[in-house]
């Protein structure tokens, strides 16, 4: 974990000490974006959205590019599974970022979500979905996911076809062969004393080489 963790409770502590009083001063202002006020107005309490570590949740923390240069490293570990919807979310992410009238968001860091996604200056609506459907899968189903956007080369590879590639996960390619040859009853038609001079093997390597994929002990149907 880096620096970033030492301030997940930066924004409860002075910052909100202070926050009426800005928001107050803020608002005389003509400059003032009335965004700024509604979101301040509308008072979500931030608790119900910061990132417990122990959750495993992904997660994205949150600041601005504007306290980022001026050497402020406050901001916020958000919980992304926590946020209703992406205008929530943005809504949690102005009032992190409570005392600028027009912020340029910073996401500094990210946890459990596909790093090919992550970009700091942008988490986009659709990113956002994606990243909601990702935590919906079991933590098999996620490393599976990972493993699948890798030997595909494409991190935008869809979660549908993602499902009907899926075949599990294996301790090898002769093991996945077996359970295959099994359950299509391959063998059904051959004497059991003869059975054993197939070449399992051999017909194994057969089927990754055209058929299917074998990655980090997931095996994938070529589609």
């Amino acid at each position: 974990m880096n620096e970033l963790s030492l301030f997940n409770d930066s924004i409860s502590g002075a910052q909100s000490t202070d926050k009426e009083q800005s928001v107050k001063a803020l608002s005389s202002s003509n400059n003032l974006n009335n965004d700024v006020v509604e979101v301040c107005d509308a008072e979500l309490d931030l608790a119900d959205f910061k990132y417990d570590f122990h959750t495993g949740n992904p997660a994205v923390y949150v600041s601005s590019y504007n306290r980022y240069n001026c050497g402020n490293l406050d901001g916020m570990w958000v919980d992304l599974t926590l946020c209703g919807d992406y205008d929530e979310f943005m809504q949690v992410c102005r009032q992190v970022v409570w005392d600028e009238q027009d912020p340029e968001f910073m996401f500094q860091d990210m946890e459990n979500w596909p790093e090919a996604w992550y970009d700091e200056g942008s988490l986009s609506e659709d990113t956002f979905e994606r990243i909601q459907e990702f935590a919906a899968l079991d933590e098999d189903e996620q490393e599976a996911f990972e493993a699948f956007m890798d030997i595909r080369c494409d991190s935008e590879v869809s979660f549908e076809e993602f499902r009907e590639a899926y075949c599990g996960k294996w301790d090898s390619e002769e093991e996945f062969t077996e359970q295959l040859v099994d359950d299509l009853g391959l063998l059904d038609e051959i004497p059991e004393h003869l059975r054993r001079f197939f070449d399992m093997e051999a017909y194994s390597e057969e089927l990754f080489r055209y058929d299917y994929d074998f990655t980090d002990g997931y095996v994938f149907r070529v589609m």
